[in-house]
Formats: structure tokens, sequence, C-alpha cells
């Protein structure tokens, strides 16, 4: 299996995004070539969720919620965005808002 370049796959994110109507935006510019890639779902008024791409035990790529189960607020959200930038500097950040809490890219949600 071919590995996309972070700035490939973040376009393909911003791309799904457009294509169902869902406002979406480069928040953090990480490394072009090897960077994590978080994404800020930002529901409004219900708060936040943070999901960062895993992989299971069989290898598969799914999205793990960062942030816990349920939205939080705001900040919390950032707070969290923050702590992990501080650990991988070449981090990007796609944010997200959707009141629905569609996911751009429809993948498993852990």
């Amino acid at each position: 299996m071919a590995i996309l370049k972070a700035r490939t796959f973040v376009q393909a994110c911003l791309r799904a995004c457009n294509a169902e109507g869902i406002p979406a935006t480069v928040v953090r510019h990480g490394y072009d070539e090897a960077g994590a890639v978080l994404i800020k779902l930002n529901q409004g008024a219900a708060g936040c969720s943070v999901l960062a791409q895993v992989r299971t035990m069989e290898g598969d790529l799914v999205w793990m919620r960062g942030t816990g189960p349920d939205c939080v607020p705001e900040q919390q959200a950032d707070d969290y965005i923050g702590r992990q930038l501080r650990v991988d500097p070449d981090l990007w950040v796609i944010e997200v808002e959707d009141r629905k809490g569609r996911h751009p890219l429809g993948e498993k949600i852990l």
C-alpha cells in the first residue's frame, strides 16, 4: 500500500469536505512529506472533538477521538492540540465546522 504524503492527504480531506459542502480549513501547516494529521471537528455550541489517525492491530487506518467519546469545549480541544504539537512539531491540523459532526473522509472512528 502506498503511503500518501501529508500534504496530499490534507488536500484530499479538504476536497472531500468541499464536495459535501462542509467548511474546512488548514489551521496548522505541518511537514509536507510525513507530518501527522489531526482533525478538529467543531460542532458549534455542541463542542468539539479532535480526531487522530491510528492503526488497528490488523494494520488498518482508523480515527481515534483524542478528546474522548463526547464533545468537549473548544478550549479543551485546542489544549489537546497544543499538547500534541509539543510532542510532534510536524503536525498538521484541519478544522472542520459541521454541526452534525460529519467526518470528511467517512472512515471508521474508534
